[in-house]
């Protein structure tokens, strides 16, 4: 009996040194971006919501603010990022060429990418589908109406794909007119060099703000593929990953727990044990992930949580008006989740 209860009390041992805080080895990325004193973060050339820099060179959208995040949580300072625009062509072959320590660039998360290319994919920033826009003149209800067709697009992009399916499972015929730059695709289709426009339906909704009548254009009711869009950083560094991924969870985590930018500092005081571990006033996650224990606390307060961002990018409160639909939290209907932090 004795050596039986001493074996369990082993095995409950081992148990409790199992569940102990391990922390991770050095990030190689990590430890140059901090040499470096700032993150480099790829983004696109230029769509609203999402990355667009103003009149003043100042970059803003849902992919920046994420960058910023990453900053936030390094530095305690979400200033300290370079932004680097690159198009669809060359994205991944700049990422892999060290010109930029994350990619936060509307990317299609695929297997090919994942896989073949050997990027790794950090979790799903906005749930997407690709759509078409036509100007309103043309009385074009529905897709199905395009047979025959001149579609601009970009080029080195899975919407290239998805057109080709999409026409060859309805039998119908179409011209396919490719740019690399997303500026040229919209300007193509503004001059009336194409028939219709073709791209996630987010950027859709962005590049409509950029034809001289954005009204006389509508946005065709089909969503003809899933593109789950995130950001994605080079195998092979998975400290790194790790880090950049749990920036993206903490965002999401915070809204769910109700901490915002406003109120992160109150939340300190919660009893709520989730919140508390979140926050970094207990356990010793952040430090886990080569931060700071109050790695989550910097994010929320310098950027927001996962909501503040679409809202002031791409929802109600921008000149793009999207609905969360997919990309509300899991708790109102979407499919945005994260893993506990505990």
């Amino acid at each position: 009996m004795r050596s039986t209860i001493m074996r369990f009390a082993a095995l409950a041992v081992a148990g409790m040194l199992a569940l102990a805080p391990a922390f991770a080895a050095p990030s190689p990325t990590l430890a140059k971006v901090k040499k470096n004193g700032f993150l480099r973060c790829g983004v696109n050339e230029g769509l609203p919501g999402f990355s667009v820099p103003d009149t003043k060179g100042e970059w803003a959208g849902m992919d920046v603010d994420f960058c910023r995040a990453i900053a936030a949580a390094i530095f305690n300072d979400p200033k300290k990022v370079r932004f680097f625009p690159t198009s669809a062509k060359v994205r991944f072959t700049a990422l892999q060429a060290g010109d930029f320590d994350v990619l936060s660039r509307n990317t299609t998360w695929t297997i090919s990418r994942d896989v073949q290319i050997g990027l790794e994919f950090i979790g799903v920033m906005y749930f997407d589908g690709q759509g078409f826009m036509v100007p309103k003149s043309a009385k074009v209800t529905s897709a199905r109406q395009l047979d025959g067709a001149s579609v601009c697009t970009n080029t080195g992009t899975t919407t290239e794909l998805n057109l080709a399916d999409y026409f060859r499972a309805n039998k119908m015929k179409y011209k396919v007119i490719a740019f690399e730059r997303n500026n040229e695709v919209i300007s193509a289709y503004d001059k009336g060099r194409c028939d219709a426009y073709t791209t996630d339906a987010s950027g859709l909704y962005a590049e409509r703000l950029k034809l001289t009548k954005p009204d006389d254009h509508i946005v065709l009711p089909e969503i003809i593929s899933k593109e789950p869009l995130g950001p994605a950083v080079n195998q092979g560094d998975q400290p790194w990953g790790d880090l950049v991924r749990w920036t993206f969870f903490a965002m999401l985590n915070a809204e769910e727990l109700g901490v915002t930018s406003k109120n992160v500092d109150q939340m300190l005081k919660s009893p709520n044990p989730e919140v508390r571990r979140l926050l970094g006033v207990e356990g010793a996650f952040g430090e886990s992930l080569g931060l700071t224990k109050d790695w989550a606390v910097r994010i929320v307060r310098h950027v927001g949580n996962y909501g503040e961002v679409f809202e002031r990018n791409v929802g109600q409160g921008s000149p793009l008006k999207i609905k969360r639909g997919m990309n509300a939290l899991h708790t109102k209907g979407g499919l945005q989740y994260a893993p506990p932090v505990r």
